[in-house]
């Protein structure tokens, strides 16, 4: 395979406890690295090639927390446990495109979902003298870097600078962990750099974005543009502030911001960053009015498209889509299992639980907009769940909505566990993978 390189600027969950049918409430919150674009961010604009159904859901990268000593195994930290089909797991000196850096203050740049309660975002390389034709495991990764949260939501849209040792050079892989305060869980980002020298002291910020102004208002969307900045070194991007709260990051000089509300008014500004993290002051604000809604809304939405399975177990189906549009605005979608509606919700996600072992569906995700416009279907997604396994003597099969207390023994996906805290479960498929609860029995 012929070595791919991308020499660019260095910028760019379990959900709730109960993901019950009846309230339709999945993970709110995922999240990916922007900049430098990890490896599966890579996937989703088409650079890295052969990834799987990550391309579609680089913020999914989900896993335990309490990484080094829990999260993925061995061989399992870039696909967060295997998940994916473990596509990202594939190493070599030359599989996955590469963002050149120096070592030195490097800016990350997270893009989150929506804001999630955190307690702090952890940051590891690999050490000098890796193998990189080797799967990646703790020993061969170094921490680097820890930016704490006080377990508030965090912003949609933050960025840490986190020093690059300076005995890196060549090939290497950083390890991004973002660590969630209200949940068993985190997610896993690994990034492929090109660290080709040593950055210099870099103190001047850019200039500041000028001439701010929006070539497209829609209901529901907006895009700017504005005049470049410069900077002694150079400028590594560019983050957009919507009302005074950043909303998004670009490395050009044009941005669409969505999910606006129609007829509503916006003040936009933009600042300017560098690769030593420095910031330009905001740009002169833009005010921004959306167009009003129709009188009569007689357009349905467009049809969600590639509808899938985000995991499956006995008795549950996580499905996943992307998102529908509509010229006033999506409000929720309708999820059919096998011709009949099963839940609503606003998220592009929901989890269908109280299966029967073995047993086929067929689902399709239909969107509908404040006036009840109803899109056309889906594509239509075929699963069966996870056969129930002949337990050992002693050990019952793990059920979602089981009550346990601690030294009870399950078998759930050809494994047996042992219960170290007593719970009721509420029908989440995730609580049998929460190191709090479950200890994997050898």
């Amino acid at each position: 395979m012929p070595t791919k390189k991308m020499v660019a600027s260095v910028g760019g969950s379990i959900g709730a406890l109960a993901m019950l049918v009846a309230s339709a409430s999945p993970a709110l919150a995922h999240g990916y690295v922007q900049g430098p674009q990890s490896r599966a961010v890579l996937c989703k604009v088409g650079v890295n090639t052969d990834c799987g159904g990550v391309q579609y859901e680089p913020q999914s990268l989900e896993a335990p927390k309490g990484f080094p000593e829990n999260g993925p195994a061995d061989g399992t930290i870039a696909s967060a446990g295997g998940l994916f089909g473990g596509k990202l797991d594939e190493q070599s000196s030359d599989r996955w495109a590469k963002t050149d850096i120096a070592s030195g203050p490097v800016q990350f740049d997270w893009t989150f979902t929506a804001p999630h309660k955190t307690s702090e975002w952890r940051y590891y390389m690999t050490k000098p003298g890796w193998d990189p034709n080797a799967p990646i495991t703790r020993a061969e990764l170094q921490e680097i870097g820890v930016v704490k949260h006080d377990g508030s939501a965090a912003s949609t849209n933050p960025s840490h600078v986190v020093t690059v040792p300076s005995d890196r050079e060549g090939y290497h892989v950083i390890l991004a962990v973002w660590d969630i305060a209200d949940t068993v869980n985190a997610f896993y980002q690994v990034i492929d750099v090109n660290v080709t020298g040593q950055a210099t002291s870099d103190v001047q910020a850019p200039s500041t974005p000028t001439d701010v102004r929006a070539t497209s208002i829609e209901s529901t969307s907006a895009t700017l543009v504005w005049e470049a900045s410069s900077d002694d070194v150079g400028v590594k991007g560019y983050v957009v502030y919507r009302d005074g709260v950043r909303v998004g990051s670009a490395s050009g000089t044009s941005f669409t911001d969505q999910g606006l509300a129609p007829g509503s008014t916006y003040e936009y500004s933009v600042v300017a960053t560098d690769r030593a993290g420095n910031a330009s002051e905001r740009s002169a604000a833009l005010s921004v009015t959306t167009v009003a809604a129709p009188d009569v809304d007689i357009q349905a939405p467009t049809a969600p498209t590639h509808l899938h399975s985000m995991g499956v177990t006995q008795s549950s189906v996580a499905l996943m889509w992307e998102a529908a549009s509509d010229d006033v605005g999506v409000t929720s979608y309708l999820v059919y299992r096998d011709g009949a509606v099963i839940g609503t919700t606003s998220n592009e996600m929901l989890t269908d639980t109280g299966l029967a072992a073995g047993s086929q569906h067929s689902y399709v995700v239909k969107a509908r907009d404040a006036a009840g416009n109803v899109s056309a279907s889906s594509n239509t997604l075929t699963v069966t769940t996870q056969a129930a396994p002949i337990p050992e003597p002693g050990v019952t099969v793990w059920s979602d909505r089981g009550a346990y207390s601690k030294g009870d023994k399950v078998s759930f996906g050809g494994r047996t566990y042992e219960c170290i805290q007593g719970y009721q479960g509420w029908g989440d498929p995730n609580w049998i993978h929460a190191p709090s609860l479950w200890s994997p029995i050898a």
